[in-house]
């Protein structure tokens, strides 16, 4: 499998900038074996049965995104330099990882101020990060991130706008609970209360699980041979009620269907060891691409996803490339937004 096998052409206008509003407006696109259909998001229940259970993944993200100024002292003073942060992933004693612009003008000990109180220090430089070190902890931690924070859009976004006070609400699912992500699980933005009231009307239970989705997910793979591509670990859980959950609903013939890659990825996880779910905590780095054996997902609801990514790996595992390209090309004609604030796909295997 070469990455060219997973390339097509995305017109720039697809790439969506802003979300639907309503949630549950944006565009549908339901592939169910080989047939097509256009629809909308707030029809999702007409899709489902009785039966059915939705996997929702209840991370939070967290405001990541931090403007600040180096303060170095001298012998004339201190001198300051502008720093953009994007916090990646928490470390221990309280330290986090993160990528920060430009990083060659923050040294080893060296200390980035964000607000008044609010700090960090440069503790180590490696592989493009550094480590940084905060001046506040816990709850005084959060609430500092909070106000001086701003939501980390995808690079694809903000190439083209800056995070705003929107961006707030639109990049956050109406059921997160557990911060800790960098990036949304952005098929799960197209719900709303009134949906998910629905969708429970029909008899579809839900289950949640987390995964902190990491800055990691938007790296390109850079190899021709796709196989020979490394993820990023991302830490997750599936509790045992969870699990239990899962297992009732395949054992009583009723479809496992995970609302977004972030989901899928990590269900399938809990199940490598004993191929069925199971309770599980940790890190994966699970890489899912055509010749994977699926043990939990009967379908996926999804956005449209990037070019030679590992996400167009993953939706060609689950319905195979020749029938995604098709589906994409479809998408590309009948001018669905792509990305994440865009249109939604729901994806059924079928024969």
């Amino acid at each position: 499998m070469k990455l060219s096998d997973f390339d097509f052409d995305l017109p720039e206008g697809l790439i969506a900038t802003r979300p639907a509003n309503p949630r549950s407006s944006a565009r549908l696109l339901v592939a169910e074996g080989a047939r097509i259909t256009d629809a909308v998001v707030r029809e999702l229940p007409d899709w489902l049965r009785p039966g059915d259970r939705l996997v929702l993944n209840d991370t939070r993200v967290i405001p990541a995104r931090l403007s600040g100024q180096r303060v170095r002292p001298g012998p004339d003073g201190e001198s300051r330099a502008g720093m953009e942060v994007t916090l990646l992933e928490p470390r221990p004693e309280g330290r986090w990882a993160a990528l920060i612009k430009p990083l060659r003008k923050l040294g080893v000990g060296e200390r980035i101020e964000f607000a008044p109180g609010f700090d960090a220090t440069c503790t180590a430089k490696a592989e493009g990060q550094a480590v940084l070190e905060f001046n506040l902890a816990g709850g005084d931690f959060d609430a500092a991130l909070e106000r001086a924070g701003a939501m980390p859009l995808p690079p694809y976004i903000e190439a083209r706008r800056k995070a705003d006070a929107r961006d707030r609400h639109d990049y956050q699912t109406v059921w997160a609970r557990r911060r800790g992500a960098v990036a949304a699980p952005t098929a799960s933005l197209h719900f709303d209360e009134e949906l998910l009231d629905r969708i429970a009307a029909k008899g579809v239970q839900f289950t949640h699980v987390t995964l902190h989705v990491g800055a990691g997910t938007f790296l390109p793979v850079k190899v021709d041979d796709v196989r020979q591509h490394r993820m990023h670990a991302e830490w997750g859980e599936v509790s045992a009620q969870a699990a239990s959950e899962i297992a009732a609903t395949r054992a009583s013939g009723g479809r496992i269907i995970p609302v977004g890659t972030t989901a899928l990825r990590l269900i399938e996880t809990a199940a490598r060891d004993s191929g069925a779910i199971a309770p599980w905590q940790g890190e994966t780095d699970i890489f899912i691409y055509p010749g994977f054996t699926f043990r939990v997902s009967d379908a996926l609801m999804t956005n449209f996803h990037l070019p030679r990514s590992t996400l167009m790996m993953l939706v060609s595992a689950l319905m195979g490339r020749e029938r995604i390209m098709r589906i994409y090309a479809h998408a590309v004609e009948e001018r669905y937004r792509f990305f994440s604030y865009g249109d939604a796909s729901l994806l059924i295997p079928g024969e």
